[in-house]
């Protein structure tokens, strides 16, 4: 705190070549060579830092892809930069200085800004623009602090004022809560990310959803408490803002019950694990595999390929079918038609053939044939299979069987008969 004496509120540049002579000084070069030394230092400990603890990951916010675009880098430059103005302020005058810590303050802003949204908003299209407001916000903050500008703005917005039922708030007032909320907000996602980093590390199929859902609600909940703080931060009565939020609660409550009854069922569905990702599932009369479990609704994907988005109050109020839950072993049938003159005992032989013959279908249990009907064009036999990969699909291995009995049939000469109708003409009179 000692070195902030050194850093007063500068007075507008009113003489812009005398603000110039003093960078012509001898002492200087002193300073440039306190930076240059500065920022070797800094250099070389974020290198040993990131060499002795293994980051090599570009989603680091302390380290980045290398080791200047992280947020340790800047950081570490600035505390040395202070250090630096420390000493020399108490035996020359400093110049240099005094705009390099402003600066690096702006470019630590900026890389802690720009890297936590990176890493919690990695696919989020707004990222970037947003990244640049924070860039363009900072840098202009930097120019008109040196400039000795920035004082006097504040001064200026601090005279324009409103009152809002028993505050009274000014446009300065307003900036600063808007500054105060962004770095709160920003420091919580920093939090949020590291505790989703630390969640999801080792965590795998059905606990990886649960954990995913875990630190998106900690991370919703940090923001919530971190924008409190900083409106009360700032002077806003949260008293009245408290009820007119429980008025827009209820509102909301009423309009979006279906949409809590979903993030409700999905907290259930990965709390009992009655559904994990992978598991074969038949709901609303669509069967297919589940791809995601999230927070308000689930993914699953048939074999065909088309991908139903199911919400998950569905999965709890409705009849589900979970193929995969106890037994994995499923059970298909495939019904034939031969014709009466056939030998029976060499059709049941031929379709047991054909089912056993492939590869998926289990011989324990083994499949099984029976005479089924007594059809009205011929004899109709039913043969039972079982499988244990659904997985895999149930279309390409009934084609495969009705194939292979319809070639076996074909080469013992074994009718397959046409529907048949017998007409009985009666001559009037």
């Amino acid at each position: 705190m000692n070195a902030l004496k050194h850093l007063p509120a500068p007075k507008p540049i009113d003489d812009f070549q005398g603000w110039l002579d003093t960078f012509t000084q001898a002492t200087v070069l002193l300073e440039l060579l306190a930076l240059a030394l500065s920022v070797a230092l800094a250099w070389g400990v974020v290198a040993a830092l990131r060499r002795a603890l293994g980051q090599q990951d570009g989603r680091s916010i302390w380290f980045g892809k290398r080791v200047i675009d992280g947020v340790l880098f800047p950081l570490a430059l600035l505390c040395l930069g202070y250090l630096s103005l420390e000493l020399l302020g108490n035996y020359v005058p400093v110049a240099v200085l005094r705009i390099a810590i402003p600066v690096l303050m702006s470019l630590v802003v900026i890389r802690v800004g720009v890297k936590v949204l990176q890493a919690t908003f990695a696919e989020a299209p707004w990222v970037k623009p947003l990244e640049q407001t924070i860039s363009w916000v900072a840098w202009l903050a930097m120019v008109l602090w040196v400039s000795g500008l920035l004082p006097v703005i504040l001064n200026e917005l601090d005279q324009i004022t409103w009152k809002v039922g028993g505050t009274t708030l000014s446009v300065r007032t307003l900036l600063e809560g808007l500054v105060t909320a962004g770095g709160v907000l920003i420091i919580t996602l920093w939090i949020s990310a590291g505790i989703e980093s630390r969640l999801l590390r080792s965590a795998t199929g059905g606990e990886l959803s649960l954990r995913k859902a875990v630190s998106n609600a900690t991370r919703a909940l940090l923001m919530f408490v971190g924008l409190m703080l900083a409106l009360s931060a700032v002077g806003i009565d949260l008293t009245a803002l408290s009820v007119l939020g429980g008025a827009v609660g209820v509102g909301i409550g009423f309009g979006l019950q279906k949409l809590a009854a979903n993030y409700v069922s999905g907290f259930v569905i990965l709390a009992e694990r009655s559904m994990r990702i992978g598991d074969v599932v038949r709901v609303d009369n669509f069967e297919g595999t589940i791809t995601q479990i999230n927070a308000r609704y689930t993914v699953v994907r048939s074999q065909t390929g088309r991908e139903s988005i199911v919400p998950n109050e569905m999965l709890i109020t409705q009849r589900v079918e979970n193929m995969s839950l106890a037994d994995t072993r499923v059970n298909q049938s495939i019904q034939i038609a031969v014709g009466y003159d056939s030998d029976v005992n060499l059709v049941m032989e031929l379709l047991l053939a054909a089912a056993k013959g492939q590869a998926r279908v289990l011989q324990d249990p083994a499949p099984a044939v029976s005479l089924a009907n007594f059809g009205a064009d011929g004899l109709e036999f039913t043969l039972g299979y079982w499988i244990k990969d659904m997985e895999n699909g149930q279309g390409n291995l009934r084609s495969d069987i009705n194939l292979a009995i319809l070639q076996a049939l074909r080469s013992h000469g074994i009718d397959i008969p046409y529907p048949q109708r017998v007409v009985h003409m009666r001559q009037a009179g």
